[in-house]
């Protein structure tokens, strides 16, 4: 199922995390970026996301956390070839105390089309115990903050309708 359109303008109004240019060996047999590099891309964007959390590769060094990805979904849009520029948006949309929900949202700089969107739940993690866990206080403090940020848009989420957080 298609999402509904989105304008690029209110796209580009949300938190940018990321921005690359497509190099040759993303390539696939149709011309194209190979689906496998559009996770790669988002995963490379996630730890921008992440950072601005809080949730820097220092922080989970010096307490033994991570996160865990429980799962995802992607809508392929309009093609991206080799050498474009793409930059992702983060989208927050809901959190528990172990989980959040989010989208992200792949916009083709060079063609100005809205490429991909994934969205995903993702999970705090004790890397000691190998367990989900809650987020700390001031971790979730960020999270909230964001999450007012983005729940006060007067636009709905494209979300998938079967992910919760």
């Amino acid at each position: 199922m298609k999402p509904p359109a989105i304008p690029l303008d209110q796209i580009t109004t949300l938190t940018h995390i990321y921005r690359a240019e497509i190099p040759p060996e993303f390539e696939d047999e149709n011309g194209h970026m190979n689906i496998r590099w559009y996770l790669a891309v988002f995963d490379d964007a996630g730890y921008p996301f992440a950072a601005g959390l809080g949730l820097t590769p220092t922080y989970h060094e010096q307490h033994g956390t991570g996160g865990f990805d429980l799962e995802h979904h992607i809508h392929y849009l309009n093609e991206v070839l080799v050498g474009d520029t793409v930059a992702v948006y983060v989208r927050l949309l809901d959190r528990t105390a172990k989980r959040i929900h989010y989208m992200m949202f792949m916009v083709n700089e060079t063609r100005g089309t809205l490429a991909s969107i994934f969205e995903c739940v993702n999970s705090f993690a004790d890397l000691t115990v190998r367990r989900t866990a809650p987020y700390p206080d001031e971790i979730a403090a960020h999270i909230d903050g964001l999450l007012a940020e983005h729940s006060a848009l007067d636009w709905d989420a494209p979300v998938c309708g079967v992910m919760h957080s």
